[in-house]
């Protein structure tokens, strides 16, 4: 069992980490004001659900590779920043369709969990960052190294869930208020579209490494 003194100083840690407007924290915001509330929630419960891989990799020892290895490492990092910029063009592209009286069915959240599942997986300073901090809280007498891993990531992710969340409710709150004029609902949608693309093309040029 991690000591109690581990646990509190990884948790409190990690909301620091997760509250500073990050990759997730962006995407997520972008999705709520394109989307709405509904979609965001669903695209933080997607993406928390794409970073499991992650987890389960940092735990049993595939993420120290990974994170090590440049070429792995890139491709990772385009495929997601491509995803993202796919993303932040379709809202761009159909940002009429949330108007008012646009009379369009709503995403499934089938479709929404797993555009956030995809975003969540091919982030790759996620791996990074499993490697680097998680270790920094691990007892090597308190049990088995892998499973404390295990846990802490787990943690995180619980955590990291609980803070998207409000940050897709308050962006979603924000777009209802936009909601009322077809106009500004279109152009909120499309700053929203904006928002994945500008985030696809910073994951593209950050370092490797960063």
């Amino acid at each position: 069992m991690i000591p109690l003194d581990n646990l509190v100083a990884f948790a409190v840690t990690s909301v620091v980490i997760i509250i500073i407007p990050g990759p997730s924290v962006l995407f997520v915001i972008g999705r709520s004001l394109s989307l709405g509330r509904r979609a965001g929630v669903l695209s933080v419960v997607g993406n928390a659900l794409g970073t499991v891989p992650a987890v389960l990799a940092v735990a049993f020892g595939v993420g120290a590779i990974v994170a090590s290895s440049v070429v792995a490492f890139t491709i990772i990092k385009i495929v997601g920043a491509a995803y993202l910029v796919w993303l932040g063009v379709q809202a761009i592209r159909h940002r009429h369709d949330h108007a008012p009286d646009a009379g369009r069915t709503p995403a499934s959240a089938g479709k929404l969990l797993r555009q956030g599942f995809v975003v969540g997986a091919t982030n790759p300073k996620t791996i990074a960052f499993f490697v680097a901090v998680l270790p920094q809280f691990v007892a090597p007498s308190a049990g088995p190294v892998w499973a404390q891993l295990l846990l802490l990531g787990l943690i995180f992710q619980a955590l990291a869930l609980a803070c998207d969340s409000v940050w897709a409710l308050a962006a979603g709150t924000a777009r209802s208020w936009f909601a009322r004029s077809p106009r500004r609902m279109s152009t909120l949608s499309g700053t929203g579209g904006v928002m994945m693309i500008g985030l696809g093309g910073t994951l593209v040029f950050s370092g490797a490494q960063s």
